[in-house]
């Protein structure tokens, strides 16, 4: 957008911290935050500029050219904001994970499912195929969920692999970057590497992540571009699976450990059969202020 003045560009760093946000939780997608705060689609058209036509326009017309075709400000400035939030606050993320598990969940939980309502809102036109690819997604994103994690040691090529696949998770609105690193065992690996800032792990990650949303993005764009309607029915599906990843309440049935990495294997029980201090009131209130978030978010996207 060639019109932006600096102060949007802050509020697009802004809306990138929000996103770095969510992709430091397992079961919240960057991506729902992308699209709900009015960016997603021009996100996904900006990745796209990244090709071998854009880089002749660095060689044919120069540094500002490319960097105009490329959008370079926008992908600057949600870059600044999602490595801010990486960076500062996973060490912030992970405590209150660690000391407050039930409210910080239920706090997600009520912005995940704010989340569908928004993006079955974005569909056109509800027809029998666009319900049946919503069930199809909510019942592929309920069973992977239900997957076991990973035990795998973490090496650097499969460290790669998991930057490739977790950042097409990242960019589609409902699947988290963060839950697909959790199932292939790969993220308490990459969460202490960027608090210890082990540069090898951090590194190969980025070049998986951007090999992975080169290849990704084209898929989506394309998707969006000829079958809109039936593609956000699916992804609302996908968001709703999704939420049984992140209820709040949770029964520890078996602890793995391996090396100084620990795999939780747990169920979702009722906050009523809670062993522990179950926290009901803070949680209900932590839902309702993640519920009331996304619209809020929706209100200053559509005045935008």
């Amino acid at each position: 957008m060639e019109n932006r003045k600096l102060v949007h560009y802050i509020f697009i760093t802004l809306k990138g911290m929000a996103m770095g946000i969510a992709e430091l939780v397992p079961g919240v997608s960057g991506g729902t935050i992308a699209f709900v705060t009015g960016i997603y689609e021009e996100f996904i058209t900006s990745i796209n500029n990244v090709n071998l036509r854009t880089l002749k326009v660095l060689k044919e017309d120069g540094f500002k050219m490319f960097w105009q075709k490329l959008n370079g400000n926008f992908l600057l400035a949600l870059l600044v904001g999602m490595m801010i939030s990486i960076f500062s606050l996973s060490k912030v993320i992970a405590w209150l994970l660690e000391e407050h598990p039930i409210p910080t969940w239920a706090f997600f939980f009520g912005l995940v499912l704010a989340s569908v309502i928004f993006v079955a809102k974005s569909i056109n036109k509800w027809n029998f195929l666009a319900v049946f690819l919503f069930i199809v997604g909510t019942a592929s994103a309920f069973y992977i969920t239900t997957l076991p994690p990973s035990t795998s040691s973490g090496s650097l090529p499969f460290i790669f692999f998991s930057g490739a696949i977790a950042i097409c998770a990242m960019v589609l609105p409902g699947i988290s970057g963060s839950f697909i690193l959790v199932l292939l065992g790969s993220y308490k690996t990459v969460l202490e590497a960027v608090n210890d800032k082990d540069l090898s792990i951090i590194v190969t990650f980025a070049f998986g992540a951007v090999f992975g949303l080169l290849s990704f993005a084209r898929i989506l764009k394309w998707m969006f571009t000829n079958y809109k309607d039936a593609t956000l029915a699916i992804l609302t599906g996908f968001i709703l699976g999704s939420l049984n990843k992140i209820w709040p309440w949770k029964n520890v049935i078996e602890i793995i450990q391996i090396g100084k990495k620990e795999i939780i294997i747990d169920e979702n029980i009722s906050p009523l059969s809670f062993s522990g201090d179950n926290q009901l009131t803070f949680a209900i209130v932590a839902a309702i202020i993640g519920f009331s978030l996304i619209f809020i978010l929706e209100k200053s996207a559509s005045k935008k």
